[in-house]
């Protein structure tokens, strides 16, 4: 296990400390802060390759916190919510969040999803002889994990371009729901389905033109999505 280093905002002491512990077991190194002004000021020396981050927290919180992170990085955020929080949780993956995971939960069950997505946040899954896609003024680099639009960088997050990524390599090819959560989430039963939705949504503000009448995420009704190159 690379060292890696993971920030836990979570103003619930018992909680932070439950996930410290279980993190640390599974060799990553972690730091807790209880509000999201301290890791703001935290954010602006060091950035971990991984924040697990609650949406309820006093001050500053999460909701603003990954607006001001998505707005200076692309690091994964992993946000805890309450089961009761369904809307919450679409509005965080829509600020830019790439996994959620919901209280009460198992503490294995976070562990799982924080290799996954630091998993997919490197370059593991590309091989190296992979070369960059090009569709008219979009540009996808595998290896780099970059995209690009006439020439200017699109802040993608993780999953935003593992999704990218799988349609884009398969243009025309139609994936549903349940492949592309299976293939880019790991198909956990903890995922809502309108995760897929909610990214694609996002992806559609950034790379089309106008994203009401998309030229290439497109929706196959009753089936799925496609790239259209």
């Amino acid at each position: 296990m690379p060292d890696q280093s993971i920030l836990i905002v979570e103003d619930e002491p018992s909680i932070a400390e439950v996930v410290s512990l279980y993190l640390e077991r599974a060799g990553y190194e972690t730091q807790a802060i209880q509000d999201g002004q301290a890791a703001q000021e935290m954010l602006l020396q060091h950035v971990p390759d991984l924040i697990v981050l609650d949406l309820m927290l006093p001050g500053v919180d999460g909701f603003t916190l990954t607006r001001w992170l998505r707005e200076r990085s692309s690091v994964p955020i992993i946000i805890l919510t309450s089961r009761r929080e369904e809307l919450d949780r679409v509005a965080g993956l829509e600020l830019g969040a790439d996994d959620y995971i919901v209280k009460p939960f198992s503490p294995q069950e976070l562990v799982s999803r924080v290799r996954a997505v630091l998993r997919r946040a490197g370059s593991g899954k590309i091989d190296a002889g992979e070369r960059p896609l090009e569709f008219g003024d979009l540009r996808i680099v595998p290896l780099s994990r970059q995209a690009s639009l006439a020439g200017t960088a699109i802040e993608l997050t993780v999953k935003e371009f593992d999704l990218l990524y799988l349609l884009a390599r398969h243009p025309r090819q139609v994936f549903s729901r349940d492949h592309l959560l299976e293939n880019i989430w790991g198909g956990s039963e903890y995922i809502d389905p309108g995760t897929v939705t909610v990214h694609l949504r996002r992806l559609r503000e950034k790379i089309e033109s106008d994203p009401s009448k998309p030229r290439h995420l497109l929706t196959v009704w009753g089936v799925g999505y496609k790239f259209e190159p």
